[in-house]
């Protein structure tokens, strides 16, 4: 389908300098490696969404361009580069997820908790927000994460039940939930995030009854934003989702007791996560 004007954006504006900037310390971001429409805009202030734990994933997740492989080793050296590459590129909110680790006992756990502590390290004033996978539902490794202090703990529903097995073949709604929930009744001052993609097929019923689901898992900050298909190997695109349905869903979402609700097309989860953040306090 044609993309509608509403889409629409450059994607190459302010990429070379803070590309150059990361490959200096040789550390990843999400916004490269999924290629998120948004990452001329967040580039260019400059912001982004670092990645931990390789470029490789254990996990083929259907709409996403990481590529799926064995992964390396995890890299004893990364937390601290991400450190001084955040405060290189002047971070007062740092964004860290990664790839499913599954082949790791603790799926990568610790490895989130020394990126916090070296983070906290060097940017003692900076916020930090980590977006997790589902550490196969690990309640120690959820709890190791919670214990290093972030800010924020973000963990991506991505879709609605009924679309689980064809779009997250690997992953589990209900494992999903509980990850959110196992967090939420630990969080302490951390606040817990969740995200959903939309025009995969889902119906208006559905999405409302998975912000339902989220709310009662103890979310308190929801992204909801339109799915474009990454690459030809990538699920296509069912539906192109009007900006207007986008507001309602945001007026649902506020009307269920969410903190703070993000409802736009081009909304990615750690878009603007300081904004939100701020504005969620």
């Amino acid at each position: 389908m044609r993309l509608p004007e509403w889409l629409r954006t450059d994607t190459l504006t302010g990429l070379r300098e803070t590309r150059k900037l990361l490959r200096s310390y040789g550390v990843s971001t999400v916004c490269e490696e999924a290629r998120c429409p948004n990452r001329g805009y967040c580039f260019k202030k400059p912001t982004a969404a670092f990645m931990i734990l390789g470029d490789r994933c254990t996990r083929n997740c259907c709409f996403c361009s990481v590529m799926p492989g064995v992964p390396s080793a995890p890299d004893g050296d990364e937390p601290q580069r991400i450190a001084l590459a955040a405060k290189e590129m002047g971070l007062r909110y740092v964004v860290v997820t990664s790839v499913t680790r599954d082949d790791l006992p603790d799926g990568g756990a610790m490895h989130f908790v020394k990126t916090i502590r070296s983070i906290g390290a060097i940017l003692p004033k900076a916020l930090i927000e980590v977006l997790i996978p589902d550490f196969n539902g690990n309640s120690g490794s959820i709890g190791h994460v919670i214990s290093a202090g972030p800010d924020v703990l973000n963990h991506n529903i991505e879709t609605v039940r009924r679309l689980y097995d064809s779009v997250r073949p690997d992953a589990d709604y209900d494992r999903s939930l509980s990850v959110l929930k196992e967090a939420s009744s630990t969080a302490g001052n951390t606040l817990i995030k969740s995200g959903l993609m939309l025009g995969l097929g889902e119906t208006s019923e559905e999405v409302i009854e998975t912000m339902k689901d989220l709310r009662m898992s103890g979310c308190e900050m929801i992204s909801i934003g339109q799915y474009l298909q990454p690459s030809k190997y990538n699920l296509p695109v069912k539906e192109y989702v009007r900006p207007e349905v986008f507001d309602r869903y945001r007026s649902v979402a506020k009307d269920m007791g969410f903190r703070f609700v993000a409802s736009a097309p081009l909304v990615r989860s750690s878009m603007n996560a300081e904004e939100l953040f701020l504005l969620s306090r």
